[in-house]
């Protein structure tokens, strides 16, 4: 099946749609999302390792989900959509909602955004990548992964994975630092 993803300008105003490797390939910018999953009941957040056969970045690790919205698929339905694909994690409306205190212990917040770009062999990620950050309890998260997308996860405390990536950049994407920065600052300064 044919995934047309949203091709943006620089105010990440949409202007177009491209298949994804298509898109890859010619090096659009386009709008992609990063989800920052963390159990409140350990304290840690899941990253997981990319299967060694993606287009890019294959045995690299990164945060719990990151996938692009499709044409006419909002950010947030995307979010939940990709989640249930890739980590077989059902999200249900109730694990969404914000509480009444506007603070990040429930439900799904977006932090912010930044535009990279990462020229890879045969293609190139250029994105405006949407993070988001989703607190859940530990008997919410029932994992099932789609082995042709993540071969590993991990659930790290903040600081272990602070001074993980400090050490070994190299094991990790190129958009998960400044992913991380986001909920870093937003979360947990």
């Amino acid at each position: 099946m044919e995934e047309l993803l949203i091709l943006i300008d620089e105010n990440d105003e949409e202007i177009g749609f491209e298949e994804k490797m298509e898109t890859h390939i010619k090096e659009k910018l386009h709008r992609a999302f990063s989800l920052f999953i963390f159990d409140k009941d350990s304290e840690k957040m899941l990253i997981h390792k990319r299967a060694d056969g993606k287009y890019h970045s294959g045995g690299l690790w990164t945060n719990s989900c990151c996938s692009h919205p499709r044409k006419g698929e909002d950010l947030r339905t995307a979010v939940v959509r990709r989640t249930k694909q890739e980590l077989g994690l059902e999200l249900i409306e109730k694990q969404l909602e914000f509480d009444a205190t506007g603070s990040y212990e429930q439900g799904l917040h977006e932090l912010g955004s930044f535009k990279y770009y990462k020229k890879f062999p045969k293609c190139a990620e250029y994105e405006i990548d949407h993070v988001f950050y989703l607190p859940l309890h530990s008997n919410d998260i029932i994992l099932d992964v789609d082995e042709d997308e993540i071969s590993e996860v991990m659930w790290l405390s903040v600081d272990e994975l602070k001074k993980w990536l400090a050490s070994e950049p190299e094991k990790f994407t190129a958009w998960f630092p400044k992913a991380l920065e986001l909920v870093l600052e937003n979360v947990f300064s």
